[in-house]
């Protein structure tokens, strides 16, 4: 295996690995270890180029700095990404390949589950490292942090409602929610359960299909999402999707959902503010997963200890947002001047 070190003014490591032998083409991304080692998932994507995967490794890496001190855990942000289609590229040796990568790291960062990567392939990884992280077997496992990662998003979005509605009542509101992979099913049956109505979209036809029967959802066109009448825009697939052309077609009153990196840019965040559309930051809402990931790593089996992070993630939401309104400020700037006051101390 080939590693090769990567400039990233800012980053403390980031190395891009390449395997002949599995087909493994990988960035690790090590942001910071100030509270801790680096933790943060797996993602499997088909990028177009080594750039391409190598600045949303960075993005992702920074993001888990963020999410991780906003959660209160005592971890670093770091992320890899896996090049490659995780549909037609995948085998057990490439993922093996994968774990002596992540081997190489000594401890400095931790893996687990993210978008094209599932509870079989982080175990694949964790034959050949010991710093693997949501899997089923084993004294500390967390299993699948699909499910807690929607329940945290469902629990900021009750606190979000009442800074967008002036109310907390999700019963009759309609979610556009974009994505139904893992977190966006697990959330969609929450807020089905709660009496919100569902219109959704996915590019697997066959999510689309369950949802509709599931959930009684309607369905759109992916790019037609961000044109639905809603009342809340849950996006749960990639990044970057809010930008002056999709921020402009939104009919909402709020944003809160799944996915890592909504904002394309601080002019995303400033552009929602200026619309009146209420923003709930993404890494603060969806850090249950990774929660959950850290009762492994911490080697915590108390599931209260994890129910209690979870549940506090709504706290640090409505703050957030309390303090966001009292400033008229952008709730993502109001974030990251939250998380840096952690960090600096």
């Amino acid at each position: 295996m080939k590693l090769t070190p990567l400039d990233a003014p800012g980053y403390e490591k980031v190395v891009y690995a390449e395997d002949e032998a599995s087909g493994l083409k990988s960035i690790i991304a090590v942001h910071s270890t100030k509270l801790g080692p680096a933790a943060g998932g797996c993602r499997m994507f088909a990028y177009p180029d080594l750039d391409a995967a190598k600045t949303d490794a960075l993005r992702l890496a920074r993001g888990m700095t963020y999410k991780n001190a906003a959660a209160s855990l005592p971890l670093g942000g770091g992320k890899s990404v896996i090049i490659a289609d995780p549909h037609k590229d995948k085998t057990p040796e490439l993922m093996q390949a994968f774990g002596r990568f992540v081997e190489s790291f000594e401890g400095m960062y931790t893996t687990a589950e993210d978008v094209g990567i599932s509870v079989e392939d982080i175990e694949e990884a964790a034959k050949f490292t010991s710093h693997a992280a949501g899997l089923t077997k084993g004294e500390y496992a967390s299993g699948d942090p699909s499910p807690v990662t929607a329940r945290g998003v469902y629990l900021s979005c009750m606190a979000a409602l009442k800074h967008a509605f002036g109310n907390d009542r999700i019963e009759g509101k309609t979610v556009a929610l974009q994505g139904l992979g893992h977190v966006g099913m697990y959330l969609a049956e929450h807020l089905h359960e709660a009496g919100a109505s569902l219109v959704v979209t996915d590019i697997d036809a066959h999510a689309v299909a369950q949802a509709r029967q599931k959930f009684s959802a309607r369905s759109v066109a992916p790019n037609d999402i961000y044109d639905v009448d809603a009342d809340i825009f849950a996006p749960c697939a990639m990044g970057a999707i809010l930008n002056a052309d999709t921020i402009d077609r939104l009919k909402v009153k709020l944003v809160c959902g799944a996915a890592n990196n909504q904002l394309a840019d601080d002019a995303a965040g400033d552009a929602l503010l200026a619309k009146g559309i209420v923003y709930a930051p993404d890494y603060v809402v969806n850090g249950g997963g990774i929660i959950n990931v850290s009762a492994e790593i911490l080697k915590i089996t108390d599931q209260k200890w994890v129910d209690q992070k979870v549940e506090l993630l709504a706290v640090t939401t409505d703050k957030i947002l309390t303090k966001a309104k009292a400033l008229n400020a952008s709730p993502h700037k109001v974030a990251d001047q939250f998380v840096d006051e952690i960090l600096a101390q």
